[in-house]
């Protein structure tokens, strides 16, 4: 058994190992899919799906109405609408080609929308979604259906669309309240209109709101983000989402608008990680992984209690299902086989599938050593720990050199981040901030690549 240490020096700690790592939301991640492997792959996996398990779905909006100089997805700003119209005509192409290709219709037990922003979507694009979809997989009774909001473009004709859709849950960004902040992101907003649209949302039946919150931003002070967390707790969702902000210009032009000497350094990073998350525990939110906090009875957190909890392209996840469909430019599918993503600018992807081609691009198929990394990786990053009999038990003899490089990490580990404790390799919780750190200790890839990743907190 690995000994006690004291109190960890986290900057010490980053000092040393790195301050950038991956976030973990698949394995191996996706700088390390092989360009032009993704069309025989994607047929390949597509092949192997059974009709009667249920498979999440994704689609991918990339358009907004503004382009926030914070964000680090795939998407970008159109000021008319009919580049969006008929990018949601792919979508269905897309959609209706999957599902003949298949020859059958396989059952959904998820869906998402994200962006983006897909609230920046008219209703009858929506609907023409909602039957392209349906007319593809056969909705389980208690599908979840989730989509992605942007307060500031949500119209009653979009609230209309998103009702014809069956929203469950959704999906509200907020960043941060501050107007000083928000002029430095691009992203005005205020908590008047974003609360009217969560009223609007349960008023018209969406069972389940989630709000996302930033640290990390420019000109962002404790007490900004103090007045943020205040305001959100008072919005009532039943999750709020705690990320870091990924200042990775050197990937996203469009972030070199934010100004380095308006960040916040790594210091000051965790400690507003850390004084936020007292603020959420304190008003009876539930911590969950590294980055999200739920009430007691969200399926988040019962996931979470349960050892349940999963991580996706989306991050943590109560979704079970094994099989991701991603549909749209820059998706990515994830199969047990392997993981598949989408040629990425939307021009490219809209000629791929008018052509009929499969729009899939790039792709990485798993090996018997990635499917136990990954695993580990995916049960540190949820639950702070490894049961090291169980990962035995579940891939035999291939586990051994995974359970005996387990522990000896934590026994050569000086920094405290990683412990042993009978046959259980766990992160403590004064580590948890680092977990990411931790989870790279099992990643093969890392050191293979020239990718450049986001702070590790």
């Amino acid at each position: 058994m690995s000994a006690p240490v004291a109190a960890i020096d986290h900057r010490a700690v980053l000092a040393r190992h790195g301050t950038e790592v991956p976030r973990y939301t698949s394995y191996p991640t996706a700088p390390h899919f092989a360009a032009g492997a993704g069309p025989a792959l994607w047929a390949e996996l597509c092949a192997g799906l059974d009709p009667q398990t249920p498979v999440s779905v994704y689609l991918h909006i990339p358009f907004c109405d503004r382009l926030c100089w914070f964000c680090g997805c795939h998407t970008k700003q159109t000021r008319r609408y009919d580049p969006v119209e008929a990018y949601v005509g792919s979508l269905v192409q897309e959609i209706a080609a999957f599902r003949a290709r298949l020859g059958f219709s396989p059952r959904l037990g998820a869906l998402h929308l994200g962006g983006g922003s897909p609230s920046f979507l008219a209703a009858g694009d929506m609907a023409r979604l909602s039957e392209a979809l349906h007319g593809a997989f056969r909705f389980t009774p208690d599908a979840e259906i989730s989509v992605e909001i942007d307060p500031s473009d949500v119209t009653p004709q979009a609230l209309a669309g998103l009702r014809a859709l069956e929203l469950t849950r959704a999906s509200i960004g907020v960043q941060d309240f501050s107007p000083e902040v928000q002029a430095a992101i691009n992203r005005p907003q205020s908590f008047e209109e974003t609360r009217d649209v969560i009223d609007e949302l349960r008023a018209s039946g969406c069972v389940t709101i989630n709000v996302d919150v930033l640290y990390g931003l420019p000109l962002q002070t404790p007490e900004r983000l103090d007045a943020t967390v205040e305001k959100v707790v008072d919005l009532q969702p039943e999750r709020i989402a705690l990320f870091g902000y990924a200042h990775v210009p050197h990937v996203k032009k469009h972030q070199t608008m934010i100004r380095d000497e308006d960040l916040p350094g790594p210091a000051a990073r965790l400690s507003d990680a850390a004084r936020a998350a007292r603020s959420l525990t304190g008003a009876g939110f539930e911590p969950v992984g590294i980055d999200h906090f739920a009430r007691h009875g969200d399926r988040l957190a019962r996931a979470a209690r349960a050892g349940t909890l999963r991580r996706n392209f989306q991050g943590y996840t109560a979704d079970p299902h094994g099989t991701l469909i991603g549909f749209g430019a820059s998706a990515i599918s994830r199969f047990p086989g392997g993981h598949v993503q989408n040629i990425v600018p939307t021009g490219l992807y809209r000629e791929a599938v008018a052509s009929g081609r499969p729009a899939a691009l790039r792709g990485y198929r798993l090996t018997p050593d990635d499917a136990i990394r990954g695993h580990m990786i995916e049960r540190l990053m949820c639950d702070f720990a490894i049961d090291l009999d169980a990962l035995a038990s579940r891939f035999g003899k291939a586990a051994e050199p995974h359970v005996r490089q387990a522990l000896r990490l934590a026994a050569s580990d000086a920094d405290g981040l990683a412990r042993v404790s009978g046959r259980r390799f766990f992160v403590p919780p004064e580590a948890r901030p680092l977990t990411r750190i931790v989870a790279s200790w099992f990643d093969a890839h890392l050191e293979a690549g020239t990718a450049r990743y986001s702070n590790a907190v």
